[in-house]
């Protein structure tokens, strides 16, 4: 049968929260991992075909209750999302375009054969988690909140089919910096064809979970070869796609001479990201270089390194938000990538243009405030 996204649908209004009696200590900025602390609550809605969704609730963080035949363990009926709250300098808490991760978390469902539901009530009901969570939400330089949605089927049914009953929750963890070595410090890219993270027709335009443990086992084979992450290949050209799980970016001179930064197009095997939106939008409010979404190769990065056209590679992401690439081991060559040497001047500015909005140091509608 067909899912109805448009009956039955929760509202914030019924929103239901339940406190937890045995809050936990909270880790302090310099003791935090990424995505190894959650805080004391969660966000929980069910949905059944038959009723459509129930009452959304805030409880305390516990384990979930799944059947061991839920879709969800047997084929991979799981979709998930990555968004971010900030402690402004002013002290106020701020989410960052939340309604774009709603746009994208129901494209997804969709395509997952999961329920949609409407984005701006989830807005809601997470707004008011972090409000009754707000003491994790870190006041430290590059700390933030990290949010996750995530759905699942939960229908305890063997069978490649759609999933009857579903179940759509938010975590919330206090994060630093992503990468071990800090923010804002180049990385080093394993590139090697032979494995590929997406391809046309398929599912790489989407965050499903689906999309990201197989890529395990190639970080850990990067990892052995001496670098901190995967550059994913694509096609016989060997096409830049993307960066562990970021979006990656150019900026160089290209072959007319002209300044230009680019990335890959959005053609199904690129995650529509929405740091990679947004550094777009400024860069093109900026009218100093040419921006552009197209197809760039490994040949067309080798040729512009020789030429020493090329000034800066990096990655963009909502954990990370901007990261240099200083060097890319693609076969028998070991690339220096000159992003650092230059002073890496455009991704710096993207980093602290985005980052000043992030944080209120700019106002920007691209924020949407937390109230109490």
């Amino acid at each position: 049968m067909d899912i109805s996204y448009n009956v039955h649908a929760f509202q914030y209004k019924d929103l239901e929260i339940e406190l937890t009696k045995n809050p936990q200590p909270k880790p302090e900025p310099s003791e935090l991992v990424f995505g190894k602390n959650f805080t004391d609550h969660m966000l929980t809605v069910e949905w059944t075909s038959k009723d459509g969704w129930k009452h959304p609730k805030i409880t305390p963080l516990q384990p979930l209750q799944l059947h061991p035949g839920a879709k969800a363990l047997h084929y991979s009926v799981e979709l998930f999302e990555g968004m971010k709250a900030y402690r402004g300098v002013d002290n106020k808490l701020r989410l960052f375009r939340p309604e774009a991760n709603m746009e994208r978390m129901n494209s997804t469902a969709a395509r997952a054969a999961l329920p949609n539901f409407d984005g701006e009530e989830l807005i809601q009901c997470i707004s008011k988690l972090i409000d009754v969570d707000k003491d994790w939400v870190p006041a430290a330089k590059d700390c933030s909140l990290y949010i996750r949605p995530t759905m699942i089927g939960t229908e305890p049914t063997l069978g490649v089919s759609q999933a009857e009953e579903a179940m759509l929750f938010v975590l919330l963890g206090p994060v630093g910096s992503y990468f071990k070595t800090g923010a804002f410090n180049p990385v080093s890219l394993m590139a090697d064809p032979q494995y590929i993270r997406a391809f046309r027709g398929g599912v790489g335009n989407y965050k499903l979970g689906s999309n990201y443990g197989p890529t395990i086992r190639i970080q850990k084979e990067a990892e052995r070869r001496g670098c901190q992450q995967v550059l994913w290949l694509y096609g016989d050209d060997h096409q830049l796609t993307e960066v562990g799980t970021m979006n990656i970016f150019m900026y160089w001179e290209n072959e007319s001479g002209e300044p230009e930064l680019v990335t890959p197009p959005l053609e199904g095997i690129i995650l529509p990201g929405v740091t990679r939106r947004s550094l777009l939008d400024l860069a093109r409010g900026w009218n100093e270089c040419k921006v552009t979404e197209r197809t760039f190769t490994m040949q067309d990065l080798i040729k512009g390194l020789e030429e020493n056209r090329v000034k800066e590679l990096f990655g963009a992401g909502t954990a990370c938000v901007v990261c240099p690439i200083d060097r890319i081991l693609y076969g028998e060559k070991d690339l220096h990538i000159p992003t650092m040497d230059t002073g890496a001047v455009v991704c710096r500015r993207l980093y602290q243009e985005l980052t000043d909005i992030q944080f209120g140091r700019v106002s920007h509608d691209w924020v949407r405030p937390i109230e109490s």
